[in-house]
């Protein structure tokens, strides 16, 4: 799971410069564990923001360089020669929130059409600019061949939402997508309970709350399951009152669910989750017969592993 961050650049910027600093930066990032690549933004149409992006296999390792000394460095050595950050780095990783007022696609280019891609993405520049809080866009080729993201920034997520939603957007789109295998998806973020949030063609959409449900109900039922039967005897050691550890067993369980469990769990069912891809009528019964499955293997288990029955255990 890469994650990406987005440095955007003040202009004007001397070439030499800025070729030089790229070397720095990327002799730095080259030294360290996880490093995916360097890329530089379309920039030749002044429309278009100047901007650096770094990524790494893992948000940790990716952060590890932000918080660095190395990074600080090599900004300060930037400022010398004219190299300013625009603002703050932008972090972009899957499952993770996007920044706020700022909206993220993914662009699988046609061979061949790259500079027509850019040029469709400056002309949308036009429409945007026209639209209050609206402070720049980004378009920058990722690691994967003819993958591209494109960053547009707005004052917050109101205005970013605006912009998404308006008429002028989508008159503006088809030139854009003739340049594309095929249609552009935005990044998705996935709460600690399984429900996937996206935006598509201007309007926020969410995991239907049944499949959040089943998949809660799938890690619920062992979690529930497995404190009773080996937590709550040592509550009960220790001489807590039922109504005491209780509560403290829920502290326990729901804590797990949120960071633990629910994450690793909806990790193989990620498509199922994301009400775009998962939307498909296949998708969602592959998915649901899926996680019946596995409650049946679950309750199977419970049901002949004697070890695992807390009543037989209870005094």
């Amino acid at each position: 799971m890469t994650a990406i961050a987005v440095t955007v650049l003040h202009r004007p910027v001397e070439a030499p410069a800025l070729d030089g600093w790229l070397a720095a930066v990327r002799a730095g990032c080259d030294r360290l564990n996880g490093f995916v690549g360097l890329f530089v933004s379309a920039h030749v149409d002044e429309r278009l923001e100047l901007a650096v992006a770094v990524t790494f296999a893992h948000e940790e390792q990716l952060c590890e360089w932000l918080d660095g000394p190395a990074w600080a460095a090599l900004l300060a050595d930037g400022a010398v020669v004219g190299i300013r950050r625009a603002s703050s780095d932008l972090v972009i990783a899957d499952d993770e929130p996007t920044p706020a007022g700022v909206g993220v696609f993914r662009h699988s280019v046609l061979t061949g059409r790259v500079d027509e891609f850019t040029s469709a993405q400056a002309a949308l520049v036009d429409v945007s600019a026209r639209f209050p809080g609206y402070e720049g866009t980004v378009v920058v080729p990722t690691s994967a061949p003819g993958e591209w993201l494109s960053l547009i920034r707005f004052r917050t997520d109101r205005l970013l939402a605006a912009w998404l939603g308006s008429r002028q957007r989508a008159e503006a789109l088809p030139s854009l997508r003739s340049t594309l295998l095929k249609d552009f998806s935005t990044m998705s973020s996935t709460t600690p309970l399984g429900t996937t949030v996206r935006t598509s063609n201007g309007k926020t959409v969410m995991t239907p709350n049944w499949k959040s449900a089943m998949l809660v109900l799938l890690v619920l039922y062992p979690t529930v399951m497995v404190l009773s039967r080996f937590f709550g005897p040592m509550l009960d050691a220790v001489g807590a009152e039922p109504w005491l550890a209780l509560w403290v067993s829920q502290v326990v369980s729901v804590s797990a669910l949120q960071w633990w469990l629910m994450p690793a769990v909806t990790r193989p069912f990620r498509r199922w989750l994301d009400p775009v891809d998962g939307a498909g009528r296949r998708v969602s019964v592959i998915g649901g017969a899926t996680v019946v499955a596995l409650y049946v293997v679950t309750l199977a288990v419970f049901a002949s592993v004697k070890w695992l029955q807390f009543w037989d255990y209870v005094d």
